[in-house]
């Protein structure tokens, strides 16, 4: 537990940061066209199966555990709140993707409603994070693996699918749609057959229900609920890549679509899996060594359904990470073309895939293996918490830019919005209120996180006034 003057320190901290977010700019209200290139070729369902395929990857399907053994069977509350929280952010970025389509998204966001730090560490940070959750997808890949070809390394298996996706993401966006919507589909598609697998074994008895049978519903306290709501937000990161897909959209509509399908879909898949797993599994069998999907099909003695959920379970981890890699080299190539990051980066190849900020943003594969080499048991933790809260930056910079947003529409432009919020900006104010508490719930609780937080704030800040100078000379 932090000391009393941490706990203020993080105040301070906190205040300043919104502070610093909330100030407003001369920036004139329209986006110049600094994406021109990218082709305008992915349908509502395909953005869709691209956010749901990067959002279900080792979140739900290895991160789980992790959740499961702070909260025990609460951990169905920490999800339901996370739901809240994701219909929260997906109303906010629903308005904002469908009336300002862009690969940078949260970032032109920042910059149009907020201001130039904003719109600079949420593309920024987002892509340091988004980057390396590629290596804890790799990691989990390997750990997948190992049931299979427990005596091949997990280096070999990190390389063969490093090479499948890069070549997978140099194909046009409209092959690399068509991909990763079937191969998310893999993983949608035995969910949901796991969930009504789960219920039927369930309602008639073929498995005992494990809800209150080791220490009741609530074995950790009350509060554990909370403690296990970082790994449930973070099963739901994702749903933002439908505002880095908009940018190739083909239409403001199906982006519209796109955002109302994702959080649809997510919400269903998240809460139906974690109250089935936690109504068969014992929560206290819960590890990262293996799915607890796995685990659950062992435990039932369902003829080769461990191999199955395996294969599931590695396709939904490459999948994530082939999304991952995508939604990475789109918000770099965004950083380049907007003077942030070298103009190179911002170069597309003739079918109109940014390669080189595909090249670079794989960095985090190397992260993978060098975790894989020196800390393979606690890899997958370690690259989860460097990640999350990247992540919640796109969260904590879309929220109040959609409260600005709001506060400057007429009533006339409110109404053209294609895919308007019934809950206006009075959404967005109680989703950054509940989302900076998450996020200052785990810097108090611990010390790991606010170190790696406030460093992390810390390096973007200073990268900010270091390119800074490069930024407004490429606007002028």
């Amino acid at each position: 537990m932090l000391s009393k003057f941490a706990h203020q320190r993080v105040d301070v901290f906190a205040g300043t940061f919104a502070r610093l977010l909330i100030k407003r700019t001369s920036m004139p209200s329209q986006v110049s066209n600094s994406e021109s290139g990218l082709r305008h070729q992915l349908s509502a369902g395909q953005m869709t199966m691209v956010a749901v395929g990067g959002s279900i990857g080792t979140g739900l399907l290895l991160g789980t555990a992790a959740a499961i053994e702070l909260a025990g069977p609460a951990v169905i509350l920490s999800f339901v709140l996370a739901a809240f929280i994701s219909w929260i952010v997906a109303l906010a970025l629903g308005e904002l993707a469908s009336t300002h389509p862009a690969a940078g998204s949260f970032g032109v966001y920042g910059d149009l409603y907020l201001n130039d730090f904003a719109g600079f560490v949420s593309r920024a940070g987002y892509w340091l994070a988004i980057a390396v959750s590629i290596g804890a997808e790799m990691v989990a890949s390997a750990t997948y693996m190992q049931l299979w070809f427990p005596s091949v390394s997990a280096i070999a298996w990190v390389l063969i699918f490093s090479t499948l996706l890069l070549f997978i993401n140099l194909l046009s966006v409209r092959a690399f749609g068509r991909f990763e919507f079937w191969f998310a589909m893999i993983k949608v598609a035995v969910i949901v057959a796991f969930i009504l697998l789960g219920a039927t074994l369930l309602l008639t008895g073929r498995a005992q229900p494990q809800y209150t049978a080791h220490g009741g519903f609530f074995p950790l306290g009350a509060a554990a609920p909370l403690l296990a709501i970082t790994f449930a937000i973070y099963t739901f990161g994702g749903v933002e890549f439908v505002a880095v897909t908009s940018g190739e959209s083909t239409s403001a509509t199906e982006v519209a679509r796109a955002v109302r399908m994702t959080f649809l879909t997510l919400t269903f898949l998240y809460l139906g899996a974690i109250v089935i797993l936690v109504g068969i599994m014992p929560w206290n069998h819960a590890g990262v060594s293996e799915s607890p999907f796995v685990t659950v099909f062992r435990s039932v003695k369902v003829p080769g359904a461990a191999h199955i959920m395996n294969f599931v379970v590695l396709t939904a981890a490459l999948s994530g990470a082939n999304a991952a890699l995508y939604i990475s080299s789109r918000m770099l190539f965004s950083l380049a073309r907007t003077g942030w990051a070298p103009s190179a980066l911002g170069r597309l190849n003739a079918k109109g895939s940014p390669t080189l900020a595909l090249l670079v943003s794989s960095y985090g594969i190397i992260v993978a293996l060098v975790l894989e080499r020196w800390a393979t048991s606690n890899a997958f933790v370690y690259i989860l918490r460097g990640a999350f809260f990247g992540m919640m930056l796109s969260w904590i910079v879309s929220l109040p830019a959609h409260i600005s947003f709001r506060r400057r529409l007429t009533p006339e432009q409110a109404s053209a919005i294609p895919a308007k919020s019934p809950l206006k900006g009075w959404g967005s104010i109680i989703g950054l209120t509940v989302v900076l508490a998450a996020v200052g719930k785990t810097w108090y609780d611990s010390r790991v996180n606010l170190i790696s937080g406030v460093s992390f704030m810390v390096g973007l800040t200073v990268l900010y006034f270091l390119l800074r100078p490069s930024q407004k000379t490429s606007r002028r």
